[in-house]
Parts: structure tokens; C-alpha cells; sequence
């Protein structure tokens, strides 16, 4: 949250044969087990090198069982009758060098109950895999191809992940756009046969979280809702942009004041009415010689929240402005 509010390969084989040899953790749980049904899309971004998860299910909090990502490692989507530990176990495969396919080969060799698992998995290098057991509930199964992975069960039919597919394929925008595309299309195309009821999406990147310190750069939850899409559509806005608005000052804070300039017009873009926003957006308009442009963004930070007067006239990242007239009327 930007300042507003705060301001190889022996390790692989050893872990392989632990695996083999000791699972890590014990599969099928005394009791019954409701299945996840759902249907979720993993993708990969090849320009920025996000990697991100979009699922939906007619079942609670979904989204605190099938998403897991690492940044610069990948992602992995694990549902139907969940093994939670194919998420963190498929990630440290990959982190070994694992490919996703022989993540799947690993993971399902060492389940007491694959036949009823489904899972996708997207690496850092875009490669991809997805699993469907015999015994998953229909209609099951998945696609996948170069940067994704999409799979469903107890959906309507094939046409939801295929529209998917092509939904992500096709949609411009960001990996979230994307990710959120893909959902939507599964959606209009029967999504989950039960109906509707959570929904996630996970976005990771090394260094975009909160101050820098981690990479979970979006991750919202909707976890009990009678419109759960629009409900996620409605925080992956503020979502998005908080990312770039985080983006843009840790980059200022690092002293990368043009790098940060992109991320908080951005940001500006997503709420221009937001006056922190606007006054971050004059902040580092100001530190790159825009000048003119940092007081148009400050007069209208100021005009909708007089209160930031008071910030402005003590603040060092504007002391720059203290003789400029403008600044001084502005700040009166």
C-alpha cells in the first residue's frame, strides 16, 4: 500500500525420491470430504512474468483451498476432492526444476486417491499441465497449452473451459483482466452445474506486494456472495489499482522516480478521483521536472480534500514547490 496509507539438480533428485519414498503429508482425511467442484483458469503473464489463478465454485471460500503461486516458480490450482498439499508441493517440485507435467507424474504417484483429484499447474517458464482423475464428478476435465492451464468438474459441460480458453487467449489487458475474462466466460457458459457462490483471484511478482517485501501482488477473495463475479469485478478495480499505486512507490521510494511515473498515471487513471492518488501523482510528477503537471495534479488533490494542505506545506517530497507561487496560493 503506497504511502497514503503507510507511506540444482541434487536437490531435485532428493526431493523427488522423499516423495517416492515419504509423502509429506497424509492424503485421504477420516470423514466425509465434499468435493471442490469449481472450475479455474492458472496463467502466466510472458512479459511481466505474473503468474496468477482465477477460480469460482458453488462452495465456501474457495479460495482459501485452490490457489498456491510463487513468483519466478509458478502456479498451481488443486481442486475436485483437493489435496491442499499438491499447492505446496507442486510449487517446491517446480522451484527444484520439476517440469509441470512431471510435477503431475509425482504428485499423483504418491496420492492414495488421484482418481478423484484435478489440478493445473503453469511454471515460470510458461510450460504447463492439467490433471482430471477418472472419478471426478461430470462433466470434468481440462485444457492447457503454452502459459495456461484451465479445468473444471461438476460443470454444465465442455464449453465452459473452452470458452475460457479462448476468453484468455483473446481478452487484452492485464494477467488479472485476463484471468478475470476467463472466469467470466466460464461463467456465461453454464460455470459450475450447482451454481455460484466464491470466487478468487491470486496474482504473484517478485517484489510487487505491500512496501516491496513480498509478491502477492493481488489477491482478493469473495467468499460467501449471491453475485460472486461481480463482486470480484468489483475488488479486482481497487485491486488493480493499488497494485500499480504500490508498484509506483516502491519505485519512488528506490529512487527510480521515472521507472515509478508510468505505475501512478496508471494509477491516477484507475481513481481520478482519489485525492492520496493525485497527490502521490504530483509527488512523483515532481521528482521527474514535471513541474506544471504536478501542480495541475495537486490543485485537484487539494480541491477534493482540503485537508491535504496542511501535508503539503511541511512535505520534503514537495519542498521543491515551497517558492513557486502557484504551490504558495495553493497551499493558503
Amino acid at each position: 500500500m503506497p504511502r497514503a496509507f503507510y507511506r540444482q539438480s541434487s536437490l531435485l533428485t532428493l526431493l523427488l525420491i522423499c516423495l517416492i519414498f515419504f509423502p509429506l503429508d497424509a492424503r485421504e482425511r477420516p470423514g466425509k470430504a465434499e468435493p471442490v467442484a469449481t472450475f479455474s483458469i492458472v496463467g502466466r503473464d510472458a512479459e511481466t512474468g505474473e503468474l496468477g489463478i482465477a477460480v469460482a465454485s458453488r462452495f465456501f471460500a474457495v479460495g482459501t483451498v485452490v490457489p498456491w503461486a510463487k513468483a519466478g516458480v509458478g502456479a498451481v490450482a488443486t481442486q475436485s476432492y483437493a489435496n491442499t498439499a499438491f499447492g505446496w508441493e507442486g510449487l517446491a517440485l517446480l522451484e527444484q526444476g520439476a517440469t509441470p507435467e512431471e510435477t503431475v507424474a509425482i504428485l499423483t504417484r504418491n496420492d492414495d486417491n488421484p482418481e478423484k483429484r484435478q489440478f493445473g499447474i503453469v511454471s515460470a517458464d510458461g510450460k504447463s499441465a492439467t490433471f482430471t482423475g477418472d472419478k471426478c464428478n461430470p462433466w470434468a476435465g481440462g485444457r492447457s497449452g503454452s502459459n495456461y492451464a484451465v479445468q473444471g468438474n461438476i460443470l454444465a459441460g465442455e464449453a465452459v473451459v473452452t470458452a475460457m480458453e479462448k476468453a484468455f487467449l483473446e481478452t487484452p489487458g492485464t494477467l488479472a483482466d485476463r484471468l478475470y475474462a476467463a472466469l467470466l466466460a466460464g461463467e456465461k457458459n453454464g460455470g459450475d452445474s450447482r451454481g455460484k457462490q466464491s470466487t478468487a483471484l491470486l496474482v504473484v511478482k517478485e517484489g510487487a506486494g505491500y512496501g516491496g517485501y513480498t509478491d502477492r501482488a493481488i489477491d482478493i477473495r469473495v467468499d460467501d456472495h449471491k453475485e460472486p463475479f461481480k463482486e470480484l469485478g468489483r475488488l479486482l478495480d481497487f485491486a488493480q489499482m493499488n497494485y500499480a499505486w504500490n508498484e509506483a512507490w516502491t519505485l519512488y521510494l528506490e529512487k527510480q522516480s521515472s521507472a515509478a511515473l508510468p505505475h501512478m498515471e496508471r494509477t491516477a487513471k484507475l481513481a481520478p478521483e482519489n485525492p492520496e492518488v493525485l497527490y502521490d501523482l504530483a509527488v512523483i510528477r515532481m521528482a521527474t521536472g514535471n513541474t506544471n503537471s504536478a501542480l495541475e495534479a495537486l490543485e485537484k488533490a487539494i480541491k477534493i480534500s482540503p485537508k491535504l494542505k496542511a501535508q503539503a506545506s511541511g512535505d520534503n517530497d514537495l519542498k521543491a514547490l515551497r517558492d513557486n507561487p502557484v504551490f504558495k496560493k495553493l497551499i493558503e
